[in-house]
Parts: structure tokens; sequence; C-alpha cells
């Protein structure tokens, strides 16, 4: 954490994020349009928590690649639960989506984030992270993101650092871990 001008910051963005109708053409756009690769591409994997006060759980795939230190996410919801990737009304949301910061200790940045008239969107977990959502009345249809900075969620963001930057553009563009076949 850094302060600035008397107000806690918390260091560099390391994710921004979108939610696609179609992930695999998604990441085709993003490899021919920007040159963007490669991609880790988690299939059936979920979030329980809470969104808006109800109970939830969601589902989705969710493709992740870098530029530079900056971790570019893909989402495609899979499920008509309450998230904050889909409309009260049900309707799931296109485009740009949030922000995140990877956090040390979680409970601390929410709260400061509601000290700074933040509420909780979205507060979940997978059993191998726990992330927040954050919404602010100021400026609606944003989300501001805390990642839990468990070892394997940092492991992943050097990994996918090192890989992005050693990628030739063309070999193993796509990697695939799907929820649905890995045994219990």
């Amino acid at each position: 954490m850094e302060t600035r001008t008397g107000t806690r910051t918390w260091g560099p963005v390391r994710q921004i994020a979108w939610l696609v109708q179609d992930l695999d053409a998604a990441i085709r756009h993003w490899m021919h349009f920007a040159g963007v690769g490669p991609w880790t591409v988690y299939r059936n994997t979920s979030l329980a928590g809470r969104c808006r006060g109800v109970d939830t759980q969601v589902s989705m795939h969710v493709g992740l690649s870098y530029q530079g230190e900056v971790q570019i996410e893909l989402i495609q919801v899979t499920s008509a639960t309450p998230s904050p990737y889909q409309a009260t009304d049900g309707r799931v949301l296109l485009g740009m989506h949030h922000v995140a910061w990877l956090s040390q200790d979680i409970d601390a940045d929410v709260a400061e984030a509601r000290r700074r008239g933040m509420v909780p969107a979205f507060e979940a977990g997978n059993g191998a992270v726990r992330v927040a959502y954050m919404e602010s009345p100021a400026e609606p249809g944003l989300l501001l993101e805390f990642i839990e900075a468990v070892p394997s969620v940092l492991q992943g963001f050097s990994s996918g650092i090192a890989a992005a930057r050693d990628w030739d553009g063309d070999s193993n563009p796509v990697t695939v871990i799907d929820f649905n076949q890995l045994s219990p």
C-alpha cells in the first residue's frame, strides 16, 4: 500500500476485466486485434458468496492473459443466478466490467473501500481464492475488485506474465483447464 496526498491506495491496477457472450470468440478477437496471448481458460468454474445481500453461486468460463503486468480477464457467465455480471432483470452484461487489485488483506481493503463510500456488490470465493467487488454510487456501472493475493494467485500472475512476455504469437495460444473434467 502506498500513500499519496493523504489517500490510501491499493497499488497498481493488476487486472482489467470484460464480460463476453462467447469466450472462445473473444479470445480469438483479442489475439487477432491486440496480439494478446497466450491464454489460460478455466471452464466450469464457480464462485459462492453474496451478491448485493443475496446468497448465490455463479458459474462461468474465464480466460486470462497478460499485457505487461496487467492481467486481461474475459468472463462468460453460464448461470442465471444473481451476480455482478448480470443486470437486475437477469440480462447478462457485456463489455468492460471491472478493474482489480491484488490484496494482501482483503478484509482491511474492503473496510477501507467502505470508509471511502463504496459498498460491497459481491463477496465470494471458491476454496482457492476470495474476491470482493465494490461499487461506488459516484461511478455506477464500474466495479472495483480485490483479489486475495494467495500463493496460487501470485504464482499464476508470475507465470502468466512470463508466458505472455515470451510468447511467439503462434504456439500454444490457449490452455484449457475444465473443472468438470478434473477428478475429485
